[in-house]
């Protein structure tokens, strides 16, 4: 009878115990701070009917890895405790990240997603009921984030994970081409030039030509900062050479992806921008003077490996020292000097409107072996901006071209343009016109005739400052040329530098 007695106690007791009222402690809003998370615990998988809150995440780290002591079991929080079948949490956490790229992991059983700005977006998000799931993020940050991690547990097996890591990051300008027939090489994690990691060199003081493998496939390849894993990167090399006239022949090589430029990366020669075994593709170009070569290269998988050669097909006996056009009663005076002329066979003058497209205006053959100044004079009025260049041909046929030389009109209709600053370093610049001008519209030119911009600025009178937006960080540093033009008069021209 005792023993019944007691038992009947004990079990009262219990029962005393689990039907008391329990309140939920903290405010589900408050983030956590200091690398320690709040995580508000639910009594469903759709984050309401509130329990409690816990903490995970430590003062030296945030990344914390949690099963929640097993499966439908009671989970104690700082209020109720929560059964792990059919629940839910919202961890929040507000973090300074000094400035750099970071590597966010998440994992989960079942549902989970991270947001870095307050749960406005979601930047991983794998909200659906799965077995244990692994997520990654790689971000660029600064700053301080308030960073919300939900989860939601189906039944079964329960688990969330977190972790992040800052990457390596390369310090150089990546802009900055090699000289001396050195390449600078520019190596970013991932395919599309995605995180820079640090810089590398290809070539020598007597060769640009070089085989690169990266030491081998799926390897750590070191670089001036951080190693990159050769499976998913690229890189970008990039070197200013000077050509004798001549004509050359450019080889390049890759498994996978490769292209070469001599433009500083406006248009490419050789193009072979695709998933491929290594295979090589020729390209050959009559140059004379300085060029910005940029080759780039990407790896997706498997084996890795990029390789460049050039050779001289023939190099012209005659070296241009100077180009020049000058405006004068409406015709253009074209001169020129050249170091030697013992092998060459003529001169043929250029013209064009676009600087692409040239068309010959005139030829001008070599009067003896000792003669080194030429010109020639172009009885057309100038209307617009035109360019010129000098076709210069061998006795051997081979043919070279010069670096085109820009013209442009003194005057239009009296029409007087101011651009200021000249010197362009923010977003705009401004024009005056001493004309008023209907339906006027600003060019923004390079000096090979490429629109960089174009703007309409309606109806303008004379005096009137307009202002003119603009992209100076995408143009590239160099001369611009400005052009207003309308609806009643022709153009005028100013120029802008971007430094």
């Amino acid at each position: 009878m005792k023993k019944i007695i007691l038992f009947t106690n004990m079990l009262f007791a219990l029962v005393s115990v689990y039907s008391q009222k329990c309140t939920p402690a903290g405010d589900q809003t408050t983030y956590g701070t200091g690398n320690v998370w709040i995580g508000y615990a639910y009594k469903n998988k759709n984050l309401n009917n509130y329990r409690g809150y816990v903490n995970e995440g430590t003062a030296a780290s945030p990344n914390f890895d949690q099963n929640f002591g097993g499966e439908n079991v009671d989970y104690p929080t700082h209020g109720c405790p929560v059964n792990t079948n059919k629940f839910s949490i919202r961890y929040k956490l507000s973090k300074y990240f000094a400035s750099g790229t970071y590597l966010f992991t998440i994992g989960g059983d079942d549902g989970f997603r991270l947001s870095l700005d307050g749960g406005a977006t979601w930047a991983i998000n794998a909200w659906v009921d799965q077995s244990y799931t692994v997520k990654t993020l790689t971000i660029a940050l600064s700053g301080t984030y308030n960073m919300i991690l939900e989860y939601y547990d189906q039944g079964g097996a329960n688990r969330i994970s977190f972790s992040v890591v800052a990457l390596c990051n390369g310090s150089e300008d990546a802009n900055t081409y090699g000289t001396g027939n050195t390449w600078n090489g520019y190596v970013y994690d991932g395919i599309n030039f995605n995180i820079y990691s640090g810089m590398v060199h290809e070539g020598s003081s007597t060769s640009p030509d070089f085989d690169e493998n990266f030491g081998g496939d799926n390897v750590s390849y070191a670089t001036s900062g951080c190693s990159v894993q050769t499976e998913t990167f690229s890189v970008r090399y990039r070197l200013t050479k000077t050509f004798a006239p001549g004509t050359y022949m450019f080889t390049v090589g890759g498994d996978d992806g490769y292209r070469l430029s001599i433009d500083g990366g406006n248009t490419w020669i050789i193009n072979n921008w695709g998933l491929h075994s290594y295979t090589t593709s020729n390209s050959s170009a009559s140059l004379n003077g300085s060029y910005d070569m940029v080759l780039e290269y990407y790896e997706n998988s498997g084996a890795n490996r990029v390789s460049f050669s050039m050779r001289t097909l023939s190099i012209l006996p005659v070296i241009l020292e100077s180009f020049t056009a000058v405006e004068r009663e409406s015709t253009v005076q074209l001169k020129w000097d050249i170091s030697s002329n013992s092998d060459l066979h003529r001169f043929e003058v250029e013209k064009s409107t676009d600087g692409q497209s040239f068309s010959a205006i005139g030829n001008v053959s070599p009067n003896n072996n000792s003669v080194t100044q030429y010109s020639f004079t172009d009885q057309a009025p100038i209307r617009e901006i035109t360019y010129y260049r000098l076709k210069i041909t061998g006795k051997n046929g081979i043919s070279t071209y010069s670096r085109p030389v820009t013209i442009r009109p003194t005057s239009n209709s009296g029409n007087n343009l101011n651009v200021y600053p000249t010197v362009v370093r923010g977003n705009s610049f401004f024009l005056t016109s001493s004309n008023s001008i209907r339906n006027a519209v600003v060019t923004v030119t390079a000096l090979n005739g490429k629109v960089i911009a174009r703007q309409n600025a309606g109806n303008i009178i004379a005096g009137q400052p307009v202002s003119v937006s603009t992209n100076a960080a995408n143009y590239g540093k160099g001369i611009y040329l400005v052009t207003l033009s309308g609806s009643d008069f022709e153009r005028s021209t100013g120029k802008i530098i971007i430094p």
